[in-house]
C-alpha cells in the first residue's frame, strides 16, 4: 500500500495508532468497524518490504493494551496503595509484558523466515497469538477481537467456532480486504470470500443449537455495593450481613437467589452459624441460595522434616437451601489471589500483600452446582473469560452462573468489558448466564447473549428476572478451540514449507 512506512519510528507510530483502534471495537465503545480498519492497517504494515515484524507487533500491542487494560492502574494505585509514579511504572511494565507476549509469534516468524511476510500468513498468526495469550503464564485472555461482534453478522459463528474462531474470521476478513485494496490476482474471489463468511454468520444466527430445559426459573441477586477498602474490614462484617439480609427479604421465594463473589467477608468456618440460618430460610422459601465465601480446609504440610497441620483457602461458591454443591475457583488472578515469587515480592509494597492473595487453586473435574433440580456451571470472577473452561463445564449444565467483585476496577472500562465476555460465553454455549457482582454490572443474560435484566453500577440494590435453562451442545462445546488452532497451525506449516521451497 502506498504512503505507509515500512520501518522506523513512523511505522511504529502507525502500528501504535492501529493498536489503539482495537479496544474501540469492544465495550463500552462497540465500534467494531474502527477496530477492523485498525487491523487492516496493521496487516498492511506487516507485509511491507523490510517490515520489522516484532517491533511493529510490539507497538501495536502497546496501543491495544495501553488503552484496553488501563484499568490496571486503578487496582494498583487506589486499592494497592502504590504511589502514582510507582503505579504508572507497574502498569507500564504490565503493558510491556503483554506486548512482548503479543509480539512473540511475529518475532519467531521473522527469525525463522527473514523475508517478506505472506499476506495469507496473517490470519493464522493472529489466531495463534490470541490462543497463546489464553494459556501462556496462566493466560490473560482479554481484548480479543471477536468480543466486539456480539451483535454483528459474525455472531452466528460463535456457537460453531468460539471466540478464537471469530478472531480468525475477522483476521481473514482484514486480509481479504487488503487483497482487494492491493488489487491482487483473484481479488473478486476475495470479495466473494468476505461475503460468504459474513453471510454464513448471519444465516447461522437462525440456528437454535440447544433446546429449552424448562420450566422457566425465577432468579434474583443482591448487589451489596461494599466499598473495596472496607471489604475485609472486620468492622464491616455485620454491616455487610445486614445489607445482604435487608436486600434479600423481598427475594425469598425465587427459584434461585445469588449473593456475589466472597459475599461473606470471612472464612466459612467462622460464617457457619450465619450460613446455617440462611439455609433454613432458603429451605422454607423453596429457594436455592448461592453465596460466595472463602472456604478454609485443614491441610497437612511438611516443614523441616515435621508434619504440621495448616490451612488451605479457596475462593468458593456454596449452595444453601434447595440445592447442593461447593465449587472452588480453578483459575486464580496473579497478585490478586496468589503472588508469583511470593517469597521475593511480599512486603515490597502493599499491592503484593492484598488480603486474599494466599488462595489455592481448586481441583479440576469439579461437578456443577445443583440449584433445585437444575445443574448449573459456576465461574468465579476471572474464570468467565476462559472460553474452553466454560464450554467444557457447560456440557454438564443447563445454565451458567458467574459471580464477581469488580470494585477493584473503580469507574474504569473493565467491568463493562467483563460483562461483555460473559455475554460471549452465553452465545458460545447457548446457555443463559446469571452474573452477580458486588457493585455492578449484575445481569441476567439469555442464551443468545442478550441482557434481559441489569442492575446499575455502584448502587446497593437487587435484581430479579427469569431465565430458561437450555439442554444440548453447540459445536464449539463439543470441540473447543482445537479445530481452529490446528487449522491455523497446518496453514502456517504449509506456508513455511512453501516459502522455504521458493528460496533460491
Amino acid at each position: 500500500m502506498p504512503n505507509l512506512p515500512s520501518r522506523g519510528p513512523l511505522a511504529w507510530a502507525a502500528a501504535l495508532a492501529a493498536g489503539l483502534c482495537q479496544p474501540l471495537g469492544l465495550a463500552p465503545f462497540n465500534l467494531w468497524p474502527v477496530s477492523l480498519l485498525g487491523l487492516i492497517g496493521f496487516f498492511a504494515l506487516l507485509i511491507r518490504p523490510k517490515a520489522q515484524l516484532a517491533a511493529l507487533a510490539f507497538a501495536f500491542a502497546v496501543g491495544m493494551y495501553g488503552l484496553g487494560v488501563s484499568w490496571v492502574y486503578v487496582s494498583i494505585n487506589t486499592f494497592g496503595q502504590a504511589p502514582v509514579l510507582l503505579a504508572l511504572l507497574l502498569t507500564g511494565l504490565w503493558v510491556t509484558f503483554l506486548a512482548l507476549v503479543f509480539a512473540l509469534p511475529y518475532g519467531l516468524w521473522q527469525r525463522r523466515l527473514p523475508g517478506p511476510l505472506p499476506l495469507w500468513a496473517l490470519p493464522p498468526l493472529w489466531l495463534l497469538g490470541e490462543w497463546l495469550r489464553s494459556w501462556l503464564f496462566t493466560g490473560f485472555p482479554w481484548l480479543y477481537a471477536g468480543y466486539g461482534h456480539l451483535t454483528s453478522p459474525l455472531a452466528g459463528w460463535a456457537p460453531v467456532l468460539g471466540i478464537f474462531g471469530l478472531g480468525l474470521i475477522i483476521a481473514t476478513t482484514a486480509a481479504l480486504a487488503l487483497a482487494l485494496w492491493q488489487r491482487q490476482p483473484g481479488r473478486w474471489l476475495a470479495l466473494a470470500g468476505v461475503a460468504g463468511l459474513w453471510g454464513a454468520g448471519a444465516a447461522l444466527q437462525q440456528v437454535a443449537w440447544t433446546t429449552p430445559a424448562g420450566p422457566v426459573r425465577t432468579v434474583a441477586m443482591v448487589q451489596p455495593n461494599i466499598p473495596q477498602q472496607h471489604k475485609w474490614d472486620p468492622d464491616w462484617l455485620m454491616p455487610t450481613y445486614d445489607r445482604l439480609l435487608t436486600q434479600s427479604k423481598a427475594l425469598w421465594g425465587h427459584n434461585w437467589l445469588v449473593w456475589p463473589e466472597a459475599a461473606l467477608p470471612t472464612l466459612m468456618s467462622e460464617a457457619q452459624p450465619f450460613m446455617a440460618r440462611q439455609a433454613e430460610v432458603a429451605r422454607e422459601s423453596d429457594t436455592s441460595l448461592v453465596t460466595g465465601v472463602i472456604v478454609n480446609e485443614p491441610h497437612v504440610i511438611e516443614r523441616d522434616g515435621r508434619r504440621l497441620l495448616g490451612q488451605r483457602y479457596y475462593n468458593s461458591l456454596v449452595v444453601l437451601g434447595m440445592g447442593q454443591g461447593v465449587y472452588h475457583k480453578q483459575r486464580l488472578v496473579p497478585f490478586g489471589e496468589y503472588v508469583p515469587f511470593d517469597q521475593q515480592l511480599r512486603g515490597v509494597i502493599e499491592f503484593f500483600d492484598l488480603p486474599m492473595s494466599v488462595l489455592h487453586r481448586g481441583p479440576a473435574n469439579q461437578q456443577p452446582l445443583m440449584l433445585g433440580h437444575t445443574p448449573v456451571w459456576p465461574a468465579v470472577c476471572y474464570e468467565i473469560v476462559y472460553p474452553d473452561l466454560i464450554a467444557a463445564g457447560a456440557r454438564r449444565a443447563e445454565a451458567i452462573l458467574t459471580v464477581s467483585n469488580d470494585a477493584w476496577f473503580g469507574r474504569s472500562i473493565a467491568p463493562i468489558q467483563h460483562l461483555q465476555m460473559a455475554q460471549m460465553r452465553a452465545l458460545e454455549t447457548r446457555r443463559p448466564v446469571v452474573r452477580a457482582t458486588n457493585n455492578g454490572f449484575s445481569a441476567i443474560i439469555n442464551a443468545r447473549g442478550e441482557i434481559t435484566a441489569q442492575a446499575p453500577q455502584f448502587e446497593l440494590t437487587s435484581l430479579s428476572g427469569s431465565l430458561l435453562p437450555a439442554r444440548g451442545n453447540t459445536p464449539y462445546m463439543l470441540t473447543g478451540s482445537w479445530p481452529v488452532v490446528c487449522l491455523s497451525l497446518l496453514a502456517l506449516t504449509l506456508l513455511i514449507w512453501r516459502a522455504k521451497r521458493a528460496r533460491p
